[in-house]
């Protein structure tokens, strides 16, 4: 490590899985890409790094970030040096993720239907009643093939024993798979050649293979049926991501006002006249989807969509009412959920987690709070937590009380020593923490996972949020081929 001019200033850091070095030197999956950048000069990668800045600036790759009331448009901030998973860790992250998926979908049809898992006593019913995200109005309702988790990010990270565990599930509307996309679109154009001549499988069949499941879910011929993406409009902060998936699938990009219901069945307004839907792709939450079943004050949704849907007339994607399986508090009884559906143990680890309603868990969290993340049931980009090693005093007093006003809305997790990797930063690699979201495709015909995902990174120094919101950003995921592990 010491001979490479990128390498010798790297410092590793104590108790922190990297993902690039081994104690005794490079690990075996990035010899070939370090040996491929060990004669680039500085200056060579700097140019590397303003070329993908210009890339992403010239194609709109962006988020928002709202602060005080005003959405700022940023260019979504990445990486150049890859993450590498090798062949064998990825079997495995995909076993797991998809036997979670099984789980889970027949948890959600289960509470909607028989909830057998609640009399049963393996998850507590006052746990599922409780959570906002349970939508009553989705009990008894049929879904198309029996799927309510079509699309799902999961959220895994590496512990300092370079175990994978899962952190969060994901199954409402997740976001980020366009960034997985322009990764490595960006990487293709300032690394040529080293993708094949490492063996990195390909990212790029899945908006094809989100299509054909949106397809296959509609109740009319392929040839006759019309999917939609609704979107709630330019201002969203994953906008871009809409637009470039309705582009790649080349379906339409739509807004509520496109939209309208008659007899129960959607319509989309063109200038030819109406055109009737049979998929819609939502990336608008429950709540705002229906202003006449949910949110009277919605702008977003479309008036008697539900209905719509609950007559079988309309398939929606993701199902309504999927918070309830990746409510946070929920979440610590996916092994068991496992278990009991499929009779298997579980392949991928949950994060020990307590349930702040439980009065002793909630001491011995109080007792430990500079040793615990705590956080909100239903908050997400991480917002609404608490990192009790880098937390005051006053914070940690303040969330105790808000605790104890409501403990059902708070989870703790001791902290996780996200494993990290090096990026280049200011003309050197420096080590920065990381979390990885493969996106998984449950259609009619099974499970699909292309190989990658989302790594985000923090790429402030120390830190561990990796929301972009937070100041995070990204960097390409390479899954290896077989032979290349």
């Amino acid at each position: 490590m010491q001979q490479n001019s990128l390498l010798h200033s790297y410092r590793e850091q104590p108790n922190v899985w990297d993902e690039m070095f081994l104690a005794e030197g490079i690990r075996p999956e990035y010899r070939h890409f370090v040996s491929a950048i060990a004669n680039l000069a500085g200056p060579e990668m700097t140019r590397k790094v303003e070329l993908a800045k210009k890339l992403f600036l010239s194609q709109g790759v962006t988020f928002t970030v709202y602060s005080s009331g005003e959405g700022l448009e940023k260019i979504f901030p990445f990486d150049i040096i890859p993450r590498i998973i090798n062949h064998a860790e990825w079997t495995r992250i995909e076993a797991g993720i998809k036997q979670r998926l099984k789980a889970l979908n027949i948890f959600l049809k289960d509470i909607y239907h028989q909830q057998f898992i609640l009399k049963d006593g393996i998850v507590p019913a006052a746990l599922v009643y409780s959570c906002p995200q349970f939508l009553r109005q989705m009990i008894n309702v049929h879904v198309p093939h029996d799927i309510y988790t079509h699309i799902a990010g999961v959220d895994l990270i590496r512990d300092h024993d370079g175990e994978f565990y899962v952190l969060e599930d994901n199954l409402r509307t997740p976001s980020g798979v366009s960034y997985m996309l322009e990764n490595r679109s960006i990487t293709y154009r300032i690394f040529p050649d080293l993708l094949p001549r490492n063996n990195v499988q390909p990212v790029k069949d899945y908006p094809d293979l989100l299509f054909r499941n949106l397809l296959a879910l509609g109740s009319r011929q392929a040839s006759e049926a019309t999917v939609v993406l609704l979107s709630p409009g330019i201002y969203n902060s994953a906008y871009f991501e809409h637009s470039t998936l309705a582009r790649l699938m080349g379906i339409r990009l739509v807004e509520s006002r496109d939209l309208m219901v008659h007899n129960h069945f959607v319509y989309m307004k063109t200038t030819q006249g109406l055109t009737r839907v049979d998929v819609i792709y939502r990336r608008v939450d429950d709540e705002f989807i229906d202003p006449l079943t949910f949110r009277p004050d919605s702008a977003l949704g479309v008036s008697g969509l539900y209905w719509a849907y609950r007559k079988g007339n309309v398939a929606i994607v993701n199902a309504m009412g999927n918070g309830v399986a990746d409510d946070k508090a929920v979440y610590s009884y996916v092994p068991d959920m496992i278990r009991y559906y499929l009779n298997e143990e579980p392949i991928l680890k949950n994060v020990p987690t307590y349930q702040l309603a439980d009065a002793d868990k909630r001491q011995l969290v109080f007792d430990n709070m500079d040793r615990m993340v705590v956080k909100r049931t239903n908050e997400s980009g991480g917002y609404g937590m608490l990192i009790g090693s880098s937390a005051t005093e006053q914070e940690m007093n303040e969330f105790k009380a808000a605790i104890l006003q409501d403990p059902r809305s708070f989870i703790a997790q001791p902290i996780i020593s996200l494993s990290s990797t090096p990026c280049y930063i200011d003309g050197v690699l420096q080590p920065r923490r990381v979390d990885l979201r493969p996106f998984a495709l449950y259609g009619p015909s099974g499970i699909d996972i292309v190989p990658g995902g989302l790594t985000r990174v923090a790429l402030r120094e120390g830190s561990l949020v990796v929301n972009s919101s937070q100041g995070g950003g990204s960097k390409d995921t390479w899954v290896l081929g077989p032979e290349a592990s």
